[in-house]
């Protein structure tokens, strides 16, 4: 059982640390809205702080899921930042979708503070959060901080790997929006191509979800786009972020993502017209 500290307890956070205080480990939370920790503290063992610097001073492993890259920064940084409270062999953790660059950045910030960091997005969505089974692509250049916290992701995840350097965790999920931005492009214009012919929706998932179009995103989401129903919690502002960082980084790789774009393009015309915390399903509603 490990010492650990948990920041951020949103629709992510809050589960996996319940999980974690679950497995038997020794949790400490933090987070903005201080009603939320004490509301977490009732309902798990653990004990709340009222600044990161607190959580890190009382744990070998700081956990990290926050909104976005400044997000981050304030956490980590600062008087009341992690790492004003760190010590020698602690381990930073960090499951928020960041940009790559602030992964190496807070890299090399740990390194001079002698803490181990580890980027460590996940995929799963509230739902994987809650049921404890997420993926989590990781990035640490230290193997051995690696294995300590694979240890303690047991708690809520069923597949956590580390995919190479610091940065790579943040890379791998960027990978993976990618592929889901033009999955979910396609099922929404399959679904609304069916409905536009007079076909049963409903029914033809049913069918293609048994052969070469099966996805996740189909059997989880597609009968629900077809009832226009969007509230299965990763918004879409939140893609938004994610696709942004994935344009970003192929500009700086050279790498050619033109169906990603475009596909961000719609969901930014779906935050204009005010849908921007409906889920990443909700796609569909350019085509109706």
């Amino acid at each position: 059982m490990a010492r650990l500290g948990f920041c951020g307890l949103g629709v992510m956070g809050y589960p996996m640390a319940g999980h974690l205080s679950t497995a038997g480990h020794e949790v400490a939370v933090f987070n903005r809205t201080t009603a939320t920790a004490e509301k977490w503290t009732q309902e798990f063992s653990g004990s709340a702080y009222a600044t990161p610097r607190e959580i890190a001073i009382n744990s070998d492993i700081v956990l990290l899921c926050v909104g976005n890259d400044n997000d981050v920064r304030s956490v980590v940084y600062g008087d009341n930042g992690v790492l004003a409270g760190a010590h020698s062999n602690m381990i930073l953790v960090d499951h928020t979708t960041t940009s790559a660059e602030l992964a190496r950045e807070l890299s090399a910030a740990c390194a001079d503070a002698g803490v181990a960091f580890i980027d460590a997005p996940v995929s799963g969505g509230q739902a994987g959060a809650q049921n404890g089974v997420l993926t989590v692509m990781c990035g640490a250049d230290s193997e051995v901080a690696f294995d300590a916290f694979g240890a303690v992701a047991d708690a809520y995840s069923r597949s956590c790997v580390r995919l190479g350097n610091a940065g790579s965790g943040q890379l791998a999920k960027m990978v993976n929006q990618i592929c889901i931005a033009g999955i979910v492009q396609g099922l929404s214009e399959g679904i609304a191509f069916a409905q536009h012919a007079g076909l049963d929706a409903h029914a033809v998932i049913d069918v293609i979800s048994k052969g070469a179009a099966q996805s996740w995103q189909m059997e989880n989401r597609g009968h629900t786009m077809v009832d226009d129903k969007f509230d299965f919690g990763f918004a879409v502002e939140w893609m938004v972020k994610d696709l942004t960082f994935c344009i970003e980084e192929a500009q700086r790789n050279g790498s050619s993502i033109p169906v990603t774009d475009v596909v961000l393009g719609y969901y930014n015309q779906l935050m204009d017209q005010g849908h921007s915390r409906l889920d990443t399903s909700s796609l569909i509603k350019r085509l109706r």
